[in-house]
């Protein structure tokens, strides 16, 4: 994510809760560009929506008390969204770092969470898809995180098929 500026709003999004109390919440709220054509696009890599990615143009409305909510996606971003719940080391602060550090070496940014011990990774198309990919699934053998696809694309579908 850029710096937040005056440009910046809060988009918030509607989520159904599980019969396992996942995600953990209701809503959430991303930040995003106000585009001011009634879209968004947003800045932010979503933690629990999916089918979003950051840089994604969101259509908007505003409730009676201003709020934005989510509508549908005006134009995707070619961006993917892929989620960590990191095993090793218990999710310590040090495990998740070491896991944004070698996947930021493959082309993708994020950010961890503590609370759930969560990496939220955004992978640009122009990313290392295959070896991405390979180390998802090589670090879910070795017992380093579980994994999910929040959001893909068809060049991660294509990539995943070969």
């Amino acid at each position: 994510m850029t710096n937040i500026n005056d440009d910046h709003v809060k988009v918030h999004f509607r989520m159904d809760i599980g019969e396992d109390g996942w995600p953990p919440a209701s809503v959430e709220s991303l930040w995003a560009v106000e585009l001011g054509d009634g879209t968004v696009r947003l800045d932010n890599t979503p933690w629990f929506v999916r089918g979003v990615a950051s840089g994604d143009i969101i259509q908007v409305e505003f409730d009676g008390e201003g709020v934005r909510w989510a509508g549908e996606t005006v134009r995707a971003s070619e961006n993917c969204t892929i989620r960590l719940i990191v095993l090793k080391d218990g999710g310590s602060a040090a495990a998740r770092q070491s896991a944004l550090e070698i996947f930021h070496k493959l082309g993708t940014t994020g950010e961890g969470i503590e609370r759930y011990g969560m990496v939220a990774l955004d992978i640009p198309p122009e990313a290392d898809l295959p070896r991405i990919q390979k180390l998802l699934e090589h670090g879910a053998v070795e017992g380093w995180w579980r994994w999910e696809e929040g959001c893909v694309t068809a060049a991660w579908r294509s990539t995943a098929a070969s």
